[in-house]
């Protein structure tokens, strides 16, 4: 699943109340701190992504001639695009690798800055954010589909798109994540 930058926080969020919960962690600045550190390293993953993105569009823009001709499907030739152009960008695309190599900088993180302490193998420690990250990315399309039906079972009728549509999907997502836990 491709995080969307709104949902960088509930995977913060996620991260450090299952941080917080492992009995072998301690979180010496409390979890707040535990929580942003990783929404940055989260966000700054996802602007490496989004900046590799606008360099495959702007490929995309400049050969768009050639694409209408060619009749090529232009989804398809972003994904090879950007899987060509992935590594040399710093993106990993296979998400759970992905995942890994993100919980090993947030470790980093947390262990250069004094946000964690623990006594045992940082594996152990690094398999609690990789779960968090699996967790969130198992659950989204439950709750995305539960929220999508809420809405639409709703007596009055929601345009989706619209600013009451956006608020409405925003708050019932987060019910659900409270509701698992995740918030």
């Amino acid at each position: 699943m491709r995080l969307k930058p709104q949902q960088t926080g509930y995977v913060a969020a996620k991260i450090g109340i299952d941080l917080a919960n492992a009995p072998f962690i301690t979180m010496p600045k409390g979890k707040e701190a535990v929580v942003v550190a990783c929404k940055k390293i989260i966000d700054e993953n996802l602007a490496k992504e989004h900046a590799l993105d606008e360099k495959v569009k702007k490929i995309l823009d400049e050969n768009y001639d050639e694409i209408e001709f060619q009749h090529a499907d232009e989804r398809q030739l972003f994904f090879m695009i950007k899987k060509k152009m992935a590594a040399e960008h710093g993106v990993i695309m296979n998400y759970d690798d992905r995942y890994n190599d993100l919980a090993h900088l947030i470790l980093d993180e947390l262990y250069e800055n004094y946000l964690a302490e623990y006594d045992v193998n940082e594996n152990q420690v690094k398999n609690v954010i990789f779960k968090a990250f699996k967790a969130f990315a198992d659950a989204y399309d439950e709750i995305d589909d539960i929220v999508y039906d809420k809405i639409k079972g709703m007596q009055k009728e929601v345009i989706p798109g619209s600013q009451d549509y956006e608020l409405l999907y925003e708050r019932f997502y987060q019910e659900e994540l409270s509701k698992r836990g995740m918030l």
